[in-house]
């Protein structure tokens, strides 16, 4: 049996579902990213099925050298591999650097 094809996308949401329970793990760190989003945890579960969600995950993952070499290290993924899924949500989600209308 062929093991099944994920689309771009789906490997991308793949590893920001891995990248949540990464920050889930360690009750500091969780405690700090649900402050930041908003979210309570009673709704973390509802919440990871939204891709804006999963974005803002790996957002917060990126944004601290430590925490992306340690997640990295724990997902055994590069770090150009995080940053790549992030990018490629982001792009499917819309989420595209601002652009100058040029005349």
């Amino acid at each position: 049996m062929k093991k099944p094809v994920h689309t771009p996308r789906e490997v991308a949401e793949i590893v920001a579902i891995q990248a949540l329970s990464f920050v889930a793990s360690e009750p500091e760190r969780l405690g700090l990213f649900l402050a930041e989003t908003g979210v309570g945890p009673e709704t973390l579960r509802s919440a990871a099925s939204d891709p804006n969600f999963l974005l803002s995950v790996l957002d917060f993952v990126l944004r601290d050298d430590d925490t992306v070499k340690a997640f990295a290290s724990a997902s055994e993924l590069h770090p150009t591999n995080i940053a790549a899924a992030r990018q490629v949500l982001g792009d499917a989600l819309g989420d595209r650097p601002w652009e100058r209308d040029v005349p």
